[in-house]
């Protein structure tokens, strides 16, 4: 391709509303044009590196044994319905009306299609198992699209979806995923680590995000440096220290006066206790239903593990009103004398001597033995903690290590739970009808891209591996009106492309410097520069964008040393 004629349209200024390095880099190198918040078209140059992506998915894809379908955006309001998700992905999906008056949704997934799909052609055991998979837009009306492609309303996703005989040959379906997985990050240039993660509204009991690592990462990663253990922070577990108060008090409880203390630093100062003495109690509705959940003082409580762990297909914090129905006033409440379940934090198991909340405005209880108490009732304990560094690793005790990371894949066993809603059956090798058991596994590809970009950059633009790069060489014509160099541009340009690799030739009438400045900021693999003064030299000059390294090579020698930059 010849850089006059394409639409390659690079800026010298970062763009305002860009956050992290990779989405100023790929707005300024041409790849992305913002259309409104959330919302990004790909240009020729984008779509080139989303292309390659998609190729290594694709081949990896295909062999693990997947087969590439292809299903509607627009799905029908009735498919969310009869799995029962219409409810719980909520404001998240984009709906609309047809001229029929039939509500219809932009999918934001597609395990329901999947589902249907699958139910209406395998019927025997035979059959089984299968996998499918396909490329497509995705729709997901985020609360603050950030980051360009990292949290966009609208995005390019790889979803793959397999139904199997039973829980043990899902098992299989599923590690073959895992590794492709790991196959295809690796060819994307990507050390992606998997880590237990919650199922969140998938359904299902086992899962695994592919995170990489970074400093801009929305996601708290927790790992055990002796054991390897490693989750996500909405799925990560802790062996509990032991609580820093258990010996029973001799004195009675004591509901004391605490005006104004709404939150735990606040009743802490007017009990003059330390922040660990006090327990925090909260309302949450699970299904609609009113349960308290109590935490150490001093950690923050997670929505995730509550509502996984409980078992609850949503969960959302009560408001005032319902709070002070069946507790009290918020910023006061406890869990003594109330009726509703009472669910604690494993890290309280042994807590005596604690401060809670009388649920009365204004007043807290000190000297409450919060495990031997007759009105404090516990219906279940839990880790219903966000796991923080310095914790212990739940299998050898080790201190754990928090750092960031971007979700890039995941991938879920969710059983029966969309196979039943369907009646998605087979019959066995006894004739026997039984419901298939299922997983599904997305990879974010336009997240892919920009996880990339964030990888791998310097202060002058994107290092983009040559696996993905838009183009492997960028050719640097700077004398385009010298006619021994032109030949030169020519002859290796139909080297290259015959020998296939593709190369974007700079042809414009613009000086050196321009030139040089916009081949780092796109980023190609190698750079190979043909002007008078090397010709002159005895050969042109040939770049790793990589390692800066330049080396000046005979002209016939240029495809030889690009193939070694190229194979590095």
């Amino acid at each position: 391709m010849r850089w006059s004629k394409s639409l390659i349209a690079t800026l010298r200024e970062d763009p305002q509303e860009a956050e992290i390095i990779s989405h100023k880099l790929l707005v300024r190198g041409g790849f992305l044009v913002k259309l409104s918040g959330g919302l990004y078209s790909f240009s020729p140059l984008g779509v080139r590196v989303l292309h390659k992506v998609e190729q290594i998915i694709r081949e990896e894809m295909d062999r693990a044994g997947a087969n590439e379908v292809l299903f509607t955006a627009l799905q029908p309001i009735e498919l969310w319905e009869k799995s029962g998700r219409a409810n719980l992905m909520g404001k998240s999906m984009f709906t609309l009306k047809d001229r029929a008056d039939r509500t219809m949704v932009l999918g934001p997934t597609h395990e329901e299609v999947a589902t249907d799909y699958v139910t209406h052609l395998i019927n025997s055991y035979r059959q089984l198992p299968c996998t499918i998979y396909q490329i497509q837009t995705k729709f997901r009306d985020e609360i603050r699209p950030r980051f360009g492609l990292i949290r966009a309303k609208e995005f390019i996703m790889k979803d793959a979806y397999s139904f199997d005989v039973d829980s043990d040959a899902a098992n299989e379906s599923y590690q073959r995923m895992y590794d492709a997985y790991l196959r295809i990050f690796k060819r994307c240039g990507l050390a992606a680590h998997p880590v237990e993660a919650d199922t969140g509204a998938i359904g299902g009991n086992h899962s695994h995000e592919f995170m990489v690592l970074s400093e801009t990462g929305e996601d708290g990663i927790l790992h055990c440096p002796k054991c390897h253990y490693a989750a996500n922070q909405e799925r990560a577990e802790r062996t509990p220290a032991p609580h820093p108060f258990t010996t029973a008090s001799d004195q009675p409880r004591e509901k004391v006066a605490t005006p104004g203390a709404h939150s735990v630093e606040d009743a802490a100062a007017a009990l003059n206790v330390p922040t660990t003495q006090i327990v925090k109690s909260l309302v949450y509705l699970l299904d609609g239903k009113p349960v308290m959940i109590l935490v150490p003082g001093t950690r923050e409580i997670c929505e995730c593990k509550v509502r996984r762990i409980i078992g609850s297909a949503e969960i959302e914090l009560a408001d005032p009103e319902t709070t002070g129905k069946v507790a009290g006033p918020f910023g006061s409440i406890g869990p003594i004398g109330v009726s509703i379940p009472v669910y604690a934090d494993i890290g309280l198991k042994n807590a005596r001597d604690v401060c809670v909340g009388a649920n009365e405005e204004g007043f807290h209880i000190r000297h409450v033995n919060l495990v031997e108490d007759p009105e404090i009732k516990i219906a279940g304990w839990g880790d219903f903690i966000n796991v923080e560094a310095g914790d212990r690793c739940p299998h050898c005790g080790t201190e754990l290590a928090l750092e960031r990371g971007t979700e890039v894949g995941h991938v879920f066993k969710f059983g029966y739970k969309y196979t039943k809603s369907f009646n998605s059956t087979f019959l066995d090798a006894d004739k026997q009808s039984k419901l298939m058991f299922g997983g599904c596994y997305g990879i974010g590809v336009s997240r892919t891209v920009q996880t990339i970009a964030q990888l791998n950059n310097d202060k002058d633009g994107i290092i983009w591996p040559a696996s993905v790069s838009p183009f492997q060489v960028a050719l640097l014509a700077l004398d385009t009106k010298d006619e021994t160099c032109t030949k030169v541009v020519d002859a290796l340009e139909k080297s290259f492309e015959e020998n296939g690799i593709d190369v974007l030739v700079d042809d414009r009438e613009e000086r050196p410097g321009v030139k040089f400045k916009d081949a780092d900021l796109i980023g190609c693999t190698v750079r190979v520069v043909v002007g008078s003064k090397s010709l002159q030299k005895g050969g042109v000059e040939v770049r790793s964008r990589r390692t800066g390294e330049t080396q000046l090579v005979p002209v016939d020698n240029a495809l030889e040393a690009v193939r070694a930059i190229l194979k590095q």
